[in-house]
């Protein structure tokens, strides 16, 4: 099995957030460090060199695989912002449609800026998310 490169480390989040070049991205960065800080009740955590996790998860799959993952997450990408929702969209989709503008993948929400989305169902989201995931792992 292979070993996950992307691993929690002691990297400067300031310095990382002060190398963001785009103003607005930064300042937006900041805005959704602090939601995710009062949501999980964590210190942000640099994990691999371009992710601000917060909280540990320790998971452990049928399969036998297991390893260590944050319970949410944000990454300033160059098109956007990634918002990692651990626990998936399959039953999010009543706050998805009043979100606002975004994109999703498995596990991973894009918005260009906050200005996009109501911050109130972006919170609603996470909160889900890192309820489900504490939750499912942490019995």
């Amino acid at each position: 099995m292979s070993e996950l490169k992307t691993k929690q480390n002691d990297g400067n989040i300031d310095a990382f957030l002060n190398g963001i070049i785009d103003i607005s991205k930064k300042e937006d960065c900041i805005k959704i460090l602090e939601l995710m800080k009062k949501i999980t009740n964590a210190e942000p955590k640099m994990w691999g060199d371009s992710i601000i996790g917060f909280g540990v998860n320790h998971y452990k799959y049928e399969s036998g695989r297991e390893g260590k993952w944050f319970l949410t997450g944000l990454s300033p990408r160059k098109q956007n912002i990634t918002i990692y929702i651990m626990s998936g969209f399959n039953k999010l989709q009543d706050q998805l449609s009043k979100l606002g503008k975004h994109k999703t993948s498995k596990a991973c929400l894009y918005i260009k800026t906050l200005s996009d989305v109501d911050i109130k169902i972006l919170k609603q989201i996470i909160t889900f998310s890192v309820k489900t995931i504490f939750n499912k792992y942490n019995k």
